[in-house]
C-alpha cells in the first residue's frame, strides 16, 4: 500500500492524506484515514529539511514542517500502528555523511511534540536498520538518519573530493529494497519533494 499527498485543484496543501493502491488498470487513490493501520507498520516519507542555526546546525529555528507532519502521525498511530517508520532529508549532503545535516536534533524536537520517546537510528538502510523495524513494540515511532547520506537516494553526488558521483543501478535497487523491509505500508507526506523521483518517494516494492 502507497500513500501521498496530492496537490489539490486549489493548489493549497490538503488537510487530509491520501493513500494509494496499485491496481491492474488504475491507480486507486484513498484517504489515509480510510486506511487500516492497525498493527501494521506505516513508513512515511516526510519532509523535515527544516533551516538550521548558521552557528551551530544542532538548534532548528523552524518547526513548522515537523509540525505540518504531526497530524498525520499522530493519526496513525491512535489507529493502533505497530509502527511508524518516518524517513527524511535534510540539506544537500551530496550522497556522503555530512554530521551538520544529521536528523538526530530533529528526534529530539519530534519527541517533544508527540509526547513519546522516539528511537532514532543511525542510518536510514541496511541490516541493522532493517533489524530495528522489524518488530518493534505496538506504538514504536522511529525516525532515520538523513535520505541524502547515499548517494542511492538522489541517483547522484559529490564525493568527498569533489568529484561528481552517480549511483549504481544495483546499488539503487538495492537501497529501495531495504527501505521495502521496514514497513508494511508506505505513505508519502513530504509535499514539498512530492515531484522528486527520488528513491525514497517513489515507494518501489509496496503494492
Amino acid at each position: 500500500l502507497k500513500a501521498h499527498r496530492p496537490i489539490p485543484a486549489s493548489g493549497l496543501c490538503s488537510p487530509h492524506q491520501l493513500a494509494v493502491t496499485n491496481c491492474r488498470m488504475a491507480l486507486n487513490k484513498l484517504r489515509i484515514d480510510s486506511v487500516d493501520v492497525k498493527d501494521k507498520r506505516v513508513f512515511i516519507r516526510v519532509d523535515f529539511n527544516v533551516p538550521q542555526d548558521k552557528k551551530d546546525p544542532k538548534i532548528i529555528t523552524n518547526t513548522q514542517r515537523i509540525d505540518g507532519a504531526l497530524p498525520t502521525i499522530k493519526s496513525v498511530l491512535a489507529k493502533g500502528a505497530k509502527s511508524v517508520v518516518l524517513a527524511s532529508h535534510l540539506g544537500r549532503p551530496d550522497g556522503s555523511v555530512v554530521e551538520k545535516y544529521s536528523l538526530a536534533p530533529v528526534a529530539s524536537i519530534l519527541s517533544e511534540k508527540l509526547g513519546v520517546s522516539v528511537k532514532f537510528l543511525g542510518d536510514c538502510v541496511g541490516p541493522e536498520v532493517e533489524a530495528a523495524c522489524a518488530d518493534p513494540a505496538p506504538g514504536t515511532v522511529i525516525l532515520l538518519e538523513n535520505l541524502r547520506f547515499h548517494v542511492e537516494e538522489e541517483g547522484k553526488g559529490v564525493d568527498a573530493a569533489g568529484n561528481k558521483i552517480k549511483a549504481e543501478k544495483e546499488a539503487v535497487t538495492a537501497f529501495r529494497a531495504s527501505i521495502r523491509k521496514l514497513a508494511d505500508i508506505y505513505c508519502n507526506d513530504a509535499f514539498g519533494t512530492a515531484h522528486r523521483a527520488h528513491s525514497s518517494m517513489v515507494g518501489e516494492g509496496f503494492d
